[in-house]
């Protein structure tokens, strides 16, 4: 890309960030996404911090606003005009929920550290220190509690009790779990009867987004069966695992932890502080226990049961993530690197398809089944980055922001010929177009 197109792919993403600046926070899309998401707003200070890095640091206190006082950080933290969003999940059934604000019961991937760290790598020596001793204490409590709260056997691997915890919300392997163990009778037969047309009624986010661009419906009433459940054991996982029908140590979520310790462990030692002993041990047990989700006869890494302790073998995206977690062999690596090059499998024309072409799921504009994001190519290029993959990742890295400057800066994108969907004006792929753009 050469310079001049840079300058104005830059300057339409600042444009996006600062249509959806809330000034304490920045919404993932004005009309669909009204509140502030976890994650989103991680990837959103990662590019912040290029154009204002007291803005970027603004964006990840205010996370902090949410957190419970076990340490949780929830996946949203409500805005107050959405008020039936906030009676859906309910967070004050929890004795752990902040009194102040209304937050879901769930969490999502762990990127708070990782956004930390790079905002702290655009500051001085002494600024930087400052601001690592800031986020500290937050950034310990909340992976103490993922590993005291979600991985009760202390096998390493933390468990996710939703689907929309592991952030890639209808991907394959969580639907595929939902249908065989946790599909109530009463969904079933709306499918049967094909009267799930009329949940469009009740959508919000078909409303905003053609229905073929989302979940379907039938996925979209598992989702809300089993958020109920958790809502009526007040987010309590002890309460909830014994007669779990299903929960899933996640492969996208436990990579992104993987190499959010890590760089807790840097940030630590900057701040010229220890982790606690107990924490350390845990960390450390997760970096071997990822290994368990590799399956030699694929070649892929898999999520899996955390009930039946069997591989969910449904491929998705998550497969290339262990590059990002940056601790698996070189062999292994080498084989997640062609498996990224094969076509018909992730090599779609435009990087990387969220389901692999192959898949019976994969659809190029069905959300977390198909289409690209600029989040997960984000987290693949640093991964190649990590295992000396430079080539490789310079060809994803401009293939990524062509296929922004193509369409837009929508929410997700068709693999196969870089079409826009879902919300434009997304935050996420502004920001994380300019820390391309940058890097």
């Amino acid at each position: 890309m050469d310079e001049q197109a840079a300058a104005k792919l830059q300057q339409e993403a600042q444009e996006v960030l600062a249509r959806n600046d809330r000034e304490l926070w920045t919404v993932p899309a004005a009309d669909l996404y009204p509140h502030q998401w976890l994650w989103d707003s991680c990837f959103i200070s990662i590019g912040l911090r290029h154009i204002d890095i007291e803005r970027a640091k603004v964006e990840l206190r205010s996370l902090l606003r949410g957190q419970w006082s076990n340490g949780m950080l929830p996946n949203i933290i409500f805005s107050g005009g959405e008020r039936r969003h906030i009676d859906l999940w309910r967070s004050w059934v929890s004795p752990y929920a902040p009194d102040n604000v209304a937050t879901s019961g769930i969490t999502q991937p762990p990127m708070l550290a990782e956004a930390v760290y790079q905002i702290g790598q655009k500051l001085k020596t002494a600024e930087r220190r400052s601001w690592y001793k800031e986020m500290l204490p937050a950034l310990i409590r909340y992976h103490e509690w993922l590993y005291a709260d979600r991985d009760p056997h202390k096998q390493g691997l933390v468990l996710l009790l939703h689907p929309y915890e592991c952030g890639l919300d209808n991907t394959p392997p969580w639907i595929s779990e939902l249908r065989k163990h946790s599909l109530p009778w009463w969904i079933g037969l709306i499918e049967k009867l094909r009267l799930d047309g009329l949940i469009n009624l009740f959508r919000r986010d078909t409303k905003h987004v053609p229905p073929g661009q989302r979940m379907s419906n039938i996925e979209a009433l598992a989702y809300w069966s089993a958020l109920r459940r958790l809502r009526r054991k007040a987010y309590n996982s002890e309460a909830l695992l014994p007669r779990a029908l299903f929960a899933v140590e996640d492969l996208n979520f436990n990579a992104i932890l993987i190499r959010a310790n890590s760089l807790l462990r840097q940030i630590a030692k900057t701040a010229g502080h220890s982790l606690p002993e107990g924490l350390d041990e845990a960390m450390r047990r997760s970096e071997t226990a990822l290994e368990q989700l590799w399956d030699e006869t694929s070649g892929q890494y898999y999520s899996r049961s955390f009930v039946s302790h069997k591989l969910i073998e449904e491929p998705s995206i998550a497969t290339l993530l262990p590059l990002y977690a940056g601790t698996i062999s070189h062999e292994r690596v080498a084989r997640l690197v062609d498996l990224l090059k094969r076509e018909r499998v992730f090599s779609a024309g435009w990087p990387v398809p969220s389901v692999p072409l192959n898949s019976s799921y994969f659809d190029p504009y069905k959300y977390w089944q198909g289409p690209s994001w600029a989040n997960t190519n984000w987290l693949i290029i640093a991964g190649l980055k990590n295992y000396g993959y430079e080539a490789e990742a310079a060809v994803l890295k401009d293939r990524t922001l062509k296929m922004v400057a193509k369409s837009g800066m929508y929410e997700y994108f068709n693999p196969q010929n870089a079409k826009g969907a879902g919300a434009p004006d997304f935050s996420w792929t502004a920001a994380l177009t300019i820390d391309l753009l940058k890097s």
